[in-house]
């Protein structure tokens, strides 16, 4: 653990040698993240399993307290390095700003608040692990695009357990990896003690920390695209977290993202984006599941932000089509592929992979007319199967719509009503008794080039 870690765990016993706080304090906290998941989404995941399932609610459903607004301090609408600086930090930044503050300084993060208390911690993405959401709990950059900085950061933050995507950044240009300077970041992981894994069968195997699995190259696959012979599913990896980190005698501080969904809806993916809420909502259960036995453990889960504008119900229609949905086998990354890569028919990978017997000629030309671009035929896919499932996407970006909040355990009467984003980290930070403002201070008076 850095050095400048020891001095803050020496401020937060000054700063919160306090009467106690109103709340109860949580042992374990679970924060899960849906990048880009709105209402809207939450309600299209819902009604296709009435729909297919007679299922009447998600696992989240149950727990719904309030609703968070998103934006930065450059913009009404957030990306996701801002919304995660936002719940990390506590503080407002810019987009693409990695655990800074607004004029690049850095700030502390919960993880590292949590560390300091001698807390165990873990973060579990199914992007690559250096993306924008799980980057901004584990390094300070000014901008997300630093990701092979970020690498190098999170191996040398002391983090329990790390799952996720995204190999190439930790593994120079010689092994395939995106690293110039030569460094092979997951040996020198193994070195200082680090169980490293990459593949399902040393997934499986894990039984202590510290641990660092690392399952793709980027990110890991979409939910409906996942070879379970070789990804761990974000259930999974959020059940071997818990059990990793369960035994701390001070608790663990968990942060899970469902990351994918936001790829998602920038693709206008109907597929991709419905079955990683799915999975989301299934690592959601695994940890209310653990929760409910487990007393002290506060499970919460929100948004950083809307992505894809997405509408259930659409031209003038009052209807939309689960149906559609529940015929699809694919996302629209292999759909691509089986066009261009491998030249099959338009109708037969209509039929196989979106359940679409009875393809119109103009649903026929639309796609054929985009065959020579890969971003315009995948917008083409989507076109035909979002008209006949009557969803509209108004954008391949993101929007500034408020976001859901769920809560359950001790501390979660503290999250109701209508919050900003900053407020999550904040109270999060009241709850779990770090002083975000001291461990920011600290970290900002360290040396410079002081190393992680």
């Amino acid at each position: 653990m850095r050095r400048w870690l020891v001095v803050m765990a020496a401020l937060i016993g000054v700063c919160w040698s306090l009467p106690a706080q109103a709340q109860e304090r949580p042992r374990n906290v679970i924060l899960f993240i849906a990048d880009g998941c709105g209402p809207a989404s939450f309600t299209l995941a819902r009604d296709y399993l009435r729909a297919t399932a007679g299922q009447e609610q998600l696992a989240l459903d149950a727990h719904l307290v309030g609703s968070v607004q998103t934006y930065a301090t450059n913009s009404l609408v957030t990306d996701s390095a801002a919304g995660a600086t936002a719940f990390a930090c506590g503080v407002k930044s810019y987009n693409g700003a990695i655990a800074v503050d607004a004029d690049g300084q850095p700030v502390a993060t919960l993880l590292e608040g949590a560390e300091a208390r001698g807390m165990a911690t873990g973060l579990v993405a199914t992007s690559r692990i250096t993306h924008a959401t799980p980057a901004a709990f584990s390094a300070h950059v000014t901008s997300r695009s630093l990701e092979n900085e970020i690498a190098l950061q999170q191996i040398g933050q002391g983090i329990d357990v790390l799952f996720g995507g995204g190999k190439q950044q930790f593994l120079p240009t010689d092994q395939g990896g995106r690293r110039d300077d030569g460094r092979d970041l997951l040996a020198e992981a193994a070195a200082s003690g680090y169980h490293v894994v990459t593949d399902r069968a040393g997934f499986e195997a894990l039984t202590a920390t510290p641990a660092i699995g690392l399952f793709s190259d980027s990110h890991m696959a979409y939910e409906v695209d996942r070879d379970a012979a070789a990804e761990p599913s974000l259930a999974e990896m959020t059940r071997k977290a818990i059990d990793l980190l369960d035994d701390d005698p001070d608790g663990f501080f968990l942060m899970v993202e469902g990351s994918r969904i936001d790829h998602a809806a920038h693709g206008n993916d109907p597929a991709g984006h419905l079955h990683d809420i799915l999975a989301y909502d299934a690592a959601v259960a695994v940890a209310l599941a653990y929760a409910a036995d487990t007393p002290g453990t506060l499970v919460l889960a929100t948004s950083d932000h809307e992505t894809g504008g997405l509408t259930l119900g659409r031209d003038g229609q009052y209807a939309w089509r689960p149906e559609v949905l529940a015929r699809l086998t694919h996302s629209l990354e292999p759909m691509v592929a089986a066009l261009r890569e491998d030249g099959r028919p338009i109708a037969e990978v209509m039929r196989d992979m979106a359940g679409i017997e009875d393809l119109t000629y103009q649903e026929g030309a639309r796609i054929e007319v985009a065959l020579d671009d890969p971003g315009r035929l995948a917008a083409a896919l989507s076109d035909v199967i979002s008209r006949r499932a009557l969803i509209g996407w108004t954008t391949g970006g993101h929007t500034a719509v408020d976001v859901n909040l769920y809560a359950f355990g001790p501390g979660s009467e503290a999250f109701s009503g209508h919050l900003d984003n900053t407020d999550i980290g904040r109270t999060l930070a009241r709850l779990l008794e770090i002083d975000l403002d001291a461990l920011s201070a600290a970290l900002q008076a360290r040396p410079a080039g002081d190393a992680r």
